[in-house]
């Protein structure tokens, strides 16, 4: 059974785990492998602790679906990050920044319950709208939206990928999708 609690500092680890594995799988085929063969959980637990994601006054919320005790999934949510700077907030608009399962996890319900929990959040916060910015390649999450009452609203962004070696980074185009929490 999924419980859904907050995340708290010692399960930096865990979240990071389930984001990696949530890219190397989600993003194969159209993120190059030289990156997802580079993405190291212990880096992004660490960059998970310096960022303060589990902090209590930190302005974005991380809920964590467990299963027999493993986190198997996370999302992340808080007001909208204009152009998508953690530091240039809109506080009359909410947005899910994240939502990774675990691969082994996908389909299960696990993705629709943390999104659930992340809606209530935001409802709770006092957002009537929220938005989500998705990779255009990646059609499992855009189906996920859309079944979840989202849709594209027009916007649209390039996520730049480093690339190793100071070569000139790989732009992958990202859509913004929007949705009513009152509706």
């Amino acid at each position: 059974m999924l419980t859904i609690r907050r995340e708290e500092p010692d399960d930096a680890e865990a979240v990071a785990r389930v984001h990696v594995h949530g890219w190397q799988a989600g993003y194969a085929g159209f993120m190059p492998d030289e990156v997802l063969g580079r993405l190291n959980v212990v880096a992004w637990a660490q960059r998970r602790r310096d960022v303060g994601t589990a902090d209590p006054e930190h302005p974005f919320i991380t809920l964590l679906g467990e299963m027999d005790g493993a986190v198997v999934g996370f999302t992340t949510f808080g007001p909208y990050r204009r152009n998508q700077e953690r530091d240039d907030l809109d506080p009359t608009v909410g947005e899910v920044v994240a939502l990774y399962v675990e691969p082994a996890h996908w389909g299960d319900g696990t993705a629709a319950a943390l999104l659930d929990a992340a809606q209530c959040g935001l409802t709770e916060r006092g957002w009537a709208d929220y938005r989500a910015w998705v990779l255009a390649d990646n059609l499992r999450a855009r189906r996920f939206c859309e079944r979840a009452g989202l849709s594209p609203d027009g916007e649209r962004s390039t996520y730049q990928v480093p690339l190793a070696g100071g070569g000139p980074p790989v732009g992958l185009v990202e859509l913004r999708y929007a949705g009513r929490l009152d509706g």
